[in-house]
């Protein structure tokens, strides 16, 4: 059976990214896969690199080791089969608990050497999910296409080859008259919720089934 890892990189639990990761999580389920999904922001003392270097020396090369919250999640992502990361796009970046998480996933197998230039002695699929207020349309001229292809490539070289998903023009809140938010057109932001949304949760699931079935 394949072991699948799932992270919710939102503190908000219920809300497009969190719904997301759990529709990916329910497709590798469904194809037999064991998946184990993590929330970032409900679990404890987790924090970035501290840079202490442990896993540049034997015997941990390789290895962060750091004693806090994450270092569960980390063993757990080292023995899967699939990983399954998302994150809302908060100021055109990943949170800064997707941010902690990816410092501590790629710096442990960064050798500093010309051969190897990883630690890293297998590769996972890996499926990365971003959820925006802005509309997928202005990603290029933001930069938020540079900046997700950065993060694809990187985490492409030292954990799997990525597929992506992105869904913007989410739904935020489900009352927009209690902010008096007036830069949205309302309507229309609750109508691709209703008939747009659902294809993405089913985009969603199938790339989940395609990870645990056969990969990419």
């Amino acid at each position: 059976m394949k072991k699948i890892i799932a992270v919710n990189g939102s503190p908000r639990k219920g809300w497009n990214t969190d719904i997301l990761i759990n529709e990916a999580a329910k497709g590798a389920k469904e194809a037999g896969a064991e998946v184990k999904v993590y929330d970032l922001y409900r679990m404890d003392n987790c924090g970035g690199c501290k840079s202490c270097f442990a896993c540049k020396l034997e015997p941990n090369k390789g290895k962060c080791v750091y004693p806090d919250g994450m270092a569960e999640l980390l063993e757990d992502i080292r023995t899967a089969d699939g990983l399954i990361l998302g994150s809302p796009n908060y100021l055109g970046d990943i949170t800064a608990g997707m941010r902690a998480l990816y410092e501590r996933l790629i710096f442990q197998y960064i050798t500093y050497k010309k051969e190897p230039s990883s630690y890293s002695e297998r590769k996972i699929p890996v499926m990365l999910v971003m959820t925006s207020n802005a509309p997928q349309e202005i990603y290029d001229q933001m930069g938020y296409t540079a900046r997700l292809e950065g993060y694809a490539g990187t985490i492409s070289h030292f954990i799997g080859p990525v597929k992506t998903l992105v869904c913007g023009n989410t739904l935020q809140v489900n009352n927009y008259d209690r902010y008096n938010w007036t830069n949205f057109d309302v309507e229309a932001k609750k109508e691709r919720r209703e008939t747009v949304f659902p294809a993405e949760m089913q985009n969603a699931c199938d790339m989940g089934r395609e990870m645990a079935e056969k990969g990419w």
